[in-house]
């Protein structure tokens, strides 16, 4: 049920956000309290009946066919990202228990090669697992983040950075920006993986511990992220702002992010005065963080 609840709360908050004028009906209709479509709206634009609508809202396990929801999903103009997530919020719970949540994840050898190679371009790399959990990072994106490596096994997450480490708020100049999308991103982890405890104890902790995740998360945003740019303040060689990638690779789940600078930059010199002392530091060539 705690499945269903997520479901409810995220089908709630999508037809919130969206106005009576975009549906085409009256913004100023007898008994319209809240602004967003009402459930008989939302359900008239999708061609369900309002009792299906409503029984699904509900968060009732009614395992809508692909149709339904691709109808709610148009109905609620939702993105790809958004689409993703409402189908994997409406599987049936025996679909959910084959997903092999809690299997360890390891980054293959050629994907460490990888990242030792952009070392030699100087181009910052990090591998994401479930959870935002940091598999692997290159030299220079340990100088340009941090040395996640170094960190206790229960530290090398990329959420926890963001929220619990003091520095993160110093090296992103918009850090709200770079923690809603955080939050957003690990939204869609809770969807594919609803019953990994190491997830829910995750969530949690940021919960207690940070008001604005707490409020993040109630919003129920969801961020696939491919690519995009953002700014740093290094303590070392200042403001740059890069342009990362993010490519999906071969082993489950794991995501390589790329961070490059266009050719003759300010940000690419910054890039290569970092991995030069990062060099010197003694800072040690791409390795899992384990």
């Amino acid at each position: 049920m705690v499945h269903n609840a997520e479901l409810r709360e995220f089908l709630r908050s999508r037809r919130a956000r969206l106005t009576p004028e975009t549906g085409g009906f009256s913004a100023t209709g007898a008994g319209r309290r809240v602004p967003g479509l009402r459930r008989e709206e939302l359900a008239a634009l999708a061609g369900v009946s309002v009792d299906y609508y409503v029984r699904l809202e509900q968060g009732r396990n009614l395992n809508p066919s692909d149709a339904v929801l691709d109808a709610i999903a148009r109905a609620l103009r939702l993105d790809d990202a958004e689409r993703a997530h409402l189908f994997d919020l409406a599987r049936p719970p025996a679909a959910r228990r084959r997903r092999p949540a809690r299997r360890a994840q390891h980054v293959s050898v050629a994907t460490l090669q990888l990242l030792e190679t952009l070392d030699v371009t100087a181009s910052p790399a990090l591998v994401l697992g479930r959870r935002m959990d940091v598999l692997a990072v290159n030299r220079t994106g340990r100088a340009l983040v941090t040395d996640f490596p170094a960190l206790p096994a229960r530290e090398r997450n990329y959420a926890r950075f963001v929220f619990l480490d003091g520095t993160a708020r110093d090296l992103h100049p918009d850090w709200e920006s770079v923690a809603a999308d955080t939050v957003a991103a690990l939204r869609v982890d809770a969807g594919k993986y609803p019953d990994d405890p190491d997830l829910s104890a995750l969530v949690g902790e940021l919960s207690v511990k940070d008001e604005q995740f707490r409020r993040w998360w109630a919003d129920h945003d969801v961020l696939v992220r491919t690519t995009g740019t953002k700014r740093y303040h290094h303590p070392v060689v200042g403001e740059l702002t890069l342009t990362y990638q993010a490519l999906g690779l071969p082993e489950d789940d794991q995501t390589l992010f790329v961070y490059t600078a266009p050719a003759g930059s300010p940000a690419q010199t910054a890039l290569r005065l970092l991995a030069q002392w990062s060099a010197t530091t003694g800072t040690p060539a791409a390795r899992p963080a384990r």
